[in-house]
């Protein structure tokens, strides 16, 4: 997740919105995703088995460490490099927090309000939120150089009596509506619930 470090790490807080926050997360994202091709191509190669799982099971990785990475629950930020990071994200949910306080009606401030008032230092809930809104276009992102054959290893895809799999570019059909973690039936295209499983048991 270097590369995608690197590229977080870039964005400057100073005139940073909901908006252009998204666009700096996705391509990040898409960044990550094309070292990612690179690499499982060399694994492919290596050890071969057809499927085109490899792709899509390393990008559901880095997908969710992006989202751990937004939503402060990276277990590994150990040295100065993440601690910056993770500093700087707080700093763009803080500017996040201020945009959304100051659009909103008076009956959507207080709810703002009542939703993150306690936790204006590291905006967890702001973080968990923001990424359950925006996860799907990340996943579009991270998954836009994946090949059109690229499936996803486990079928999750579609409703749960009849799942199926991810089989172009490691994304649901847009009509099959994937039920994969957290954010539900809304979430079109992401296959992966691995942004809810936890660092260490992925």
């Amino acid at each position: 997740l270097h590369l995608c470090d690197r590229n977080l790490e870039e964005i400057k807080p100073v005139h940073i919105t909901n908006a252009n926050f998204l666009v700096d997360v996705c391509m990040a994202a898409k960044f990550e995703g094309q070292s990612i091709k690179h690499y499982s191509e060399k694994y492919d190669a290596e050890y071969s088995s057809g499927s085109g799982h490899t792709t899509c099971t390393m990008l559901a990785r880095s997908f969710a460490d992006i989202g751990d990475i937004v939503r402060g629950k990276d277990l590994y930020i150990r040295n100065k490099k993440k601690d910056k990071l993770d500093k700087n994200l707080k700093t763009i949910f803080g500017k996040i927090y201020e945009g959304l306080s100051r659009t909103a009606t008076s009956g959507k401030k207080e709810e703002i309000e009542a939703r993150y008032n306690g936790d204006k230092e590291n905006f967890y809930q702001l973080r968990e939120d923001w990424w359950a809104l925006n996860r799907e276009d990340v996943w579009k992102a991270i998954t836009c150089n994946a090949d059109t054959g690229n499936a996803y290893f486990h079928a999750t895809c579609g409703e749960s009596r009849r799942p199926s799999q991810a089989q172009n570019q490691c994304r649901c059909p847009k009509t099959s509506g994937a039920n994969a973690g957290k954010a539900g039936d809304n979430v079109s295209i992401v296959p992966t619930y691995f942004d809810y499983v936890p660092q260490y048991l992925r």
